[in-house]
């Protein structure tokens, strides 16, 4: 009994071998825990480690890249601020920043310095807004355009899937009104329904505001009708990101249901008299896992259309504060601004895809071999 047992713990050492077939049960239910605890956790750390390296070489295109535009930021903000001032200072000012801004310093220093600061959570100052530190303008923008863009997401991810498994079950009229709709709501970009939607509803038929987040004569408060002020000009940029969302997922879960219906186990399943309900059920759990994958693919089409939906909108997200941050040539808050949301992207899509691994039982197969 004692040798049976030494080997029932040496066979569970051996994650990557298979059960005997003369062990009991639970002992090989103990064995498959133990082999998918042990291939999730490479399968985590494999995921990690390329978001390491992919967020390294963000990180470095994001330094080097805003150094190719043309144009000097330090002249341009000396120029706004010191405008009809004596020249001689005007260049003891600028060599002042230049030193401030480690400027004067080779491109190679400037990136280990700029490594080591991002490391620390130091972004810099702002040129534009300057002494302002960039991490205090990213953190101002920040809210408004998760509040935009994760509900949007959300809502426009559910919506489209439930319009798309209902046009693959019901079919006839209803599927060839939906796959029109969604296939033209698709090529729209994102300014483009930003702008179709301001036009119609705010400058036409006036039942929204034009832009911002709040009226302009209320002063930000916890009060009822601030609120009310939010809630009014949050619709439009909204809707328009919603849009955008449905008419891919409908596209999307329209097709992977039509293939699940005609799948062989469903054929099967019905011969057996097993209720339709059910059985659409787990069509439609099986056609979602696909739409999860492709979800997270759209993670980045979808910012960078809240970005172009706050531009139009001039909705005070970070959308409006990179285009304030380009047009001004200021590299510290352009590098901050599109270092963060480089990292939101990748901590998204990194995510989303240990969730897949966890829903879908042909991933946890996989690890298991």
């Amino acid at each position: 009994m004692s040798e049976q047992n030494t080997t029932i713990d040496q066979l569970n050492d051996q994650p990557n071998e298979q059960p005997n077939d003369n062990e009991q049960p639970g002992e090989q239910k103990s064995f498959v825990k133990r082999t998918i605890s042990h291939g999730f956790f490479k399968f985590f750390v494999r995921r990690l480690f390329w978001l390491v390296i992919t967020l390294f070489a963000a990180v470095s295109l994001n330094f080097f890249l805003p150094r190719l535009m043309p144009g000097d930021p330090i002249s341009t903000l000396i120029a706004r601020l010191a405008a009809g001032t004596d020249a001689e200072l005007i260049r003891r000012t600028i060599e002042h920043f230049y030193y401030q801004f480690g400027l004067y310093q080779p491109v190679y220093v400037q990136f280990f310095t700029y490594i080591g600061n991002v490391i620390q959570g130091d972004l810099g100052q702002s040129f534009s807004q300057f002494p302002r530190p960039v991490s205090d303008i990213i953190l101002s923008s920040l809210p408004y355009t998760l509040a935009l863009m994760i509900p949007a997401i959300f809502v426009g991810w559910i919506l489209g899937n439930v319009l798309g498994a209902v046009a693959a079950y019901v079919r006839k009229g209803f599927d060839k009104i939906m796959l029109p709709i969604s296939l033209f709501i698709t090529g729209i970009p994102a300014f483009g329904m930003a702008i179709i939607l301001l036009t119609v509803f705010a400058v036409n038929l006036s039942w929204f505001p034009a832009g911002g987040a709040y009226p302009v004569v209320m002063i930000p408060s916890w009060s009822w009708s601030f609120f009310m002020g939010l809630l009014q000009h949050y619709h439009l940029p909204f809707w328009s990101m919603v849009l955008l969302a449905i008419g891919g997922q409908a596209i999307g879960m329209r097709s992977m249901s039509i293939y699940e219906l005609n799948a062989d186990y469903v054929k099967y399943s019905r011969y057996m008299g097993i209720k339709d309900r059910k059985i659409v059920g787990y069509v439609f759990r099986n056609a979602m896992l696909p739409q999860v994958t492709g979800l997270a693919l759209q993670i980045g089409t979808f910012l960078s259309g809240a970005l172009f939906v706050e531009i139009v909108f001039s909705y005070p997200g970070l959308g409006t504060t990179l285009m304030s941050a380009v047009s001004q040539n200021d590299y510290p808050l352009l590098s901050g601004l599109t270092l963060f949301i480089i990292i939101m992207v990748l901590v998204m899509v990194f995510l989303l895809d240990i969730f897949y691994a966890i829903i879908d039982p042909r991933v946890k197969a996989s690890l298991v071999e």
